[in-house]
C-alpha cells in the first residue's frame, strides 16, 4: 500500500479534529489524549494511573462519543467476580419450556472498556481480563467468543490509596502498550475546568470517525516504513534496561532489577511510526522513539530497593537510558 501526501494530511486532520473535540470535556492534559490516541490507532491497552478526579474516566466516556465506539465501565470491587466481567451462562426456557443454556455477555463485550481501579479486585478478577486484551476473544466453559474489533481495554489505578488493593502482576502489566502517568491541572486548566462543571453550560461533541475508520488507519499506519538505524536505536534502548548488558548504562546496573520485555520494543516502534504520522511526516525519527518511550518502558522497567531509597524514578531512568543510547 502506498500512502502519500494527501493520505497524511487527512489523517493529521482526523487526529486533531478528534483532539479538538476531546479537549472540549477534558481540560489540559493534551499530552495524555495524544498518547492515548497513539495506543488507539496501535491497538493496544492502556493503563492510566493518577489521583482521583483529574478526568480519566471522563478521558474515556468523551473519546467513546468522539470516535463512535461502544463504550461499557467496569468498577472493580474486592467482591468482583470474573464472570461480571466476562459473562456467564443462564438457564432459559425455549418454547417448548425445556431449559437451556444462553450466553449472557458481560461488559467486556464493548470497543472501549474501562476498568475502573483495576487494583482493587482480586487477581482472579483481574485475570479475567487478560484473554481479552491479548486475544481478543473470552472463553465460557467450552465456548469461545470474539469480541467486536477495535478492541481496548483502559484501566485506571489510584496511586495515592494503596491500602487493601492488589498490585497487577509484571505479566499483566506487559499486556498494556502504555502506562500514562495523568498529572494535577495547573491554575489556569483548574479556571477552565470549574467554567464547564460548576455552570449550567452543555458540551456536545461530534463524532469525527467510526470504529472502521480506526481499522483502515491502523493499516495505513503499519505500512510507515523505519529506517534500520531508528529501528536499532529502539532496540537498544530496550537492551539498556537490562542490568545483565553488557552495554547497559552503569544506572541500569544500580538500580534495575528487571528490564523490559521484547513487548516494550513493539510497542515503541509500532506507536512511534503511528506518531510520525501524526506529526506530518512519513518516516519514523529518534524523536518519535524518544518519545513513546516513556509510556512503553514506565510499567515494564523494575526499580530495586537502592532506586527507591536513593529517590530514582523510573521516568529518570528512562531519561539518562536514552541520553546514554547513542543515536547513529
Amino acid at each position: 500500500m502506498e500512502i502519500d501526501e494527501k493520505v497524511i494530511q487527512d489523517i493529521v486532520g482526523k487526529v486533531k479534529s478528534i483532539e479538538e473535540e476531546v479537549g472540549k470535556a477534558i481540560i489540559g492534559q493534551k499530552d495524555i489524549i495524544r498518547q492515548v490516541l497513539l495506543a488507539i490507532f496501535t491497538g493496544g491497552n492502556v493503563l492510566l494511573e493518577g489521583a482521583p478526579g483529574l478526568g480519566k474516566t471522563q478521558l474515556v466516556k468523551t473519546l467513546a462519543k468522539v470516535m463512535d465506539l461502544s463504550f461499557s465501565r467496569i468498577q472493580f470491587t474486592p467482591d468482583l467476580m470474573p464472570a461480571d466481567v466476562v459473562g456467564t451462562n443462564i438457564i432459559v426456557k425455549d418454547n417448548n419450556s425445556n431449559n437451556n443454556f444462553e450466553f449472557q455477555k458481560g461488559p467486556i463485550f464493548a470497543n472501549l472498556v474501562l476498568a475502573d481501579e483495576i487494583n482493587r479486585a482480586t487477581p482472579k478478577t483481574q485475570s479475567a481480563l487478560l484473554e481479552a486484551m491479548q486475544e481478543r476473544t473470552v472463553t465460557v466453559g467450552k465456548n469461545t467468543y470474539k469480541l467486536s474489533e477495535p478492541f481496548m481495554v483502559l484501566a485506571t489505578q489510584n496511586p495515592i490509596e494503596m491500602e487493601g488493593t492488589y498490585p497487577l502482576p509484571e505479566a499483566q502489566l506487559d499486556r498494556f502498550l502504555f502506562k500514562l502517568d495523568v498529572k494535577f491541572p495547573n491554575l489556569s486548566e483548574l479556571q477552565a475546568i470549574m467554567d464547564v462543571t460548576i455552570t449550567n453550560r452543555e458540551i456536545e461533541l461530534n463524532k469525527i470517525i467510526d470504529g472502521e475508520t480506526i481499522l483502515e488507519m491502523r493499516k495505513i499506519f503499519r505500512e510507515v516504513p523505519i529506517s534500520k538505524g531508528v529501528q536499532e536505536y529502539a532496540l537498544k534502548v530496550l537492551l539498556a534496561t537490562h542490568p545483565e548488558n553488557e552495554h547497559a548504562p552503569d544506572i541500569s546496573k544500580k538500580y534495575v532489577s528487571y528490564g523490559a520485555s521484547p513487548r516494550a520494543a513493539q510497542a515503541m516502534i509500532s506507536a512511534a511510526k503511528i506518531r510520525a504520522i501524526m506529526e506530518g511526516r512519513f518516516n519514523v525519527s529518534f524523536e518519535d522513539i524518544k518519545y513513546v518511550a516513556y509510556p512503553a518502558l514506565r510499567h515494564r522497567v523494575f526499580l530495586n530497593f537502592d532506586a527507591i531509597s536513593d529517590g530514582i524514578t523510573t521516568d529518570g531512568l528512562i531519561t539518562e537510558i536514552l541520553q546514554s543510547v547513542k543515536v547513529m
